[in-house]
């Protein structure tokens, strides 16, 4: 499992192991002694392959449409990702050590060693050309992985990883509402891998934006023009059915990560500004950024800091004073990267609400405001003008974004249960149905099969009725659409391959009579 790290993988061209000599590429005794430069386990993974069955996990199975089964995929299928999965293992290796896209194309292509059966048999199947396109793509990947991974020894490590982490987001300046929106995105990734127990952590687009408070489309912009570019976050594999996508959470460059641009909309009626004239020389905001993470990921998901709510520059604000209490207007711009017009309007409602106390030129969170409690304490009284909200349920009242999240889950309840409904469709081999308007009405009009079966045959549990006895036919059921579907582990035929296999057995048992 790749692990991030902020080391790049190449050494100098004098300390790379010599794999082989280009004049002898496929000499036996020079690849073995550039296989000694490999760590054992890599080095028996090339000459060997995968004994273990460590890189075949999910490559010949797949989760069936209802979720609780697995059925097997075809041989050539699960044998093509299991040598992927091998392949990239190998090129990951040997960038580790720090060697070099020709060494990879000698350890792979070498007749003598299992661990480079695939891509030897692409080379067969579609030519030398191409095989060497495939390589290069994996060496590509690899060189990515590698060049932000780091060897995790022990737990303990796993967490101070993710502490590190958390410190940097929080001492990043978030500009901006797009800043800001990828900010929470981050952290309900940065839960997500807390849970975990390691930056390696499963999460769908749903689930995401929940944990976060946001809607998919926002979700989407964020993930293109922020966190991916940024280098924050990298998707290994996209989810399919049940299972969400696998996401890594990497420290990457501090200088990616500080020089954090938010793609402005087109068409926009502002202006760079204008070195000349001196024009925003130094930026207002993010100076001295500091936050408190914690509170913003326990905070966001909440109706009250919706979009049309509080927002989020009022959870940058409320963070920034629970990280460092009695701040000025001067530092609470600094350390919460919220510009100075934004934050007087977000302290101004917030101090309506009860939620933050003004002594002299400092402002700090009132008690209990964690809990969305604007209450004061004895010694002190609210202004006559003042209504303190008595939790953020009732500052989501206020706000009129109450059921906010409610409504977010229970869309993504709805656009769930029809994905599974289109996964059961894809599992069948449906195919599309013509719709005719008949009368000012839509009529379905089924497409012709030779395997559709009348009435009689189809019983009310889904299963087929033999003709003959009148009882249920092993292996056979019945799909929703009227139509026969064999279901065996080893059939993986499309919906019009076994339509042509009906025909050519009726043909078969008619010519027979």
């Amino acid at each position: 499992m790749p692990h991030p790290t902020t080391h790049p993988h190449y050494s100098p061209s004098a300390s790379r192991p010599d794999f082989s000599p280009p004049e002898a590429t496929t000499d036996s005794h020079t690849t073995l002694q550039g296989l000694a430069c490999l760590p054992k386990p890599a080095a028996d993974l090339v000459l060997l392959g995968d004994l273990t069955g460590r890189y075949a996990t999910g490559s010949y199975s797949r989760l069936a449409s209802g979720g609780r089964t697995v059925t097997l995929r075809a041989d050539r299928q699960g044998a093509a990702e299991h040598g992927h999965r091998i392949t990239a293992a190998i090129a990951c290796h040997v960038a580790r050590v720090g060697g070099s896209l020709d060494q990879l194309i000698r350890l792979l292509l070498h007749p003598e060693h299992e661990g480079g059966r695939h891509a030897r048999t692409i080379a067969l199947r579609s030519g030398q050309s191409r095989a060497l396109d495939y390589i290069r793509r994996v060496w590509t990947n690899a060189v990515q992985t590698v060049s932000t991974a780091m060897a995790l020894g022990s737990r303990d490590h796993v967490y101070e990883l993710l502490a590190a982490l958390r410190d940097r987001i929080e001492t990043t300046p978030w500009r901006g509402e797009r800043g800001r929106t990828a900010l929470r995105v981050l952290r309900a990734h940065l839960n997500f891998a807390e849970t975990a127990g390691g930056p390696l952590h499963h999460a769908s687009e749903r689930q995401t934006a929940e944990e976060a408070g946001i809607s998919r489309t926002t979700l989407r912009a964020v993930y293109e023009t922020v966190l991916k570019p940024c280098g924050w976050l990298r998707r290994l594999r996209v989810g399919h059915g049940r299972e969400g996508s696998t996401w890594y959470l990497t420290l990457g460059s501090p200088r990616r990560h500080m020089a954090l641009t938010v793609v402005s909309r087109s068409r926009t009626t502002q202006f760079p500004p204008d070195p000349a004239l001196e024009e925003w020389t130094t930026p207002e905001t993010g100076m001295a950024p500091d936050i408190d993470s914690t509170v913003l990921g326990r905070l966001m998901s909440h109706d009250a800091f919706a979009h049309h709510g509080l927002g989020s520059a009022a959870l940058m604000i409320i963070s920034a004073l629970h990280a460092r209490p009695d701040q000025t207007i001067t530092d609470l711009i600094a350390s919460s990267s919220v510009s100075r017009a934004t934050t007087y309007r977000a302290l101004q409602r917030l101090a309506g609400l009860g939620l933050v106390h003004h002594h002299g030129e400092t402002w700090t969170l009132a008690p209990r405001a964690r809990e969305g409690l604007g209450r004061f304490p004895r010694s002190a009284q609210p202004p006559l003008d003042m209504q303190p909200a008595r939790g953020w349920d009732e500052i989501a009242l206020r706000s009129g974004t109450a059921g906010t999240a409610a409504r977010r889950k229970a869309l993504h309840a709805a656009e769930r249960a029809l994905y599974q409904k289109a996964l059961e469709r894809l599992a069948e081999h449906r195919s599309r149905a013509l719709v005719i308007v008949h009368n000012g009405r839509p009529v379905l009009v089924p497409a012709v099969r030779p395997d559709e079966v009348p009435a009689a045959w189809q019983a009310a549990d889904g299963r087929v009725l033999d003709p003959a006895t009148g009882r249920a036919a092993d292996g056979w059921r019945m799909a929703t659409d009227g139509r026969l579907i064999l279901i065996t582990p080893a059939d993986q035929r499309t919906y019009d391959e076994l339509a042509a296999a009906h025909t050519q057995a009726l043909s078969e048992w008619e010519s027979t009579a």
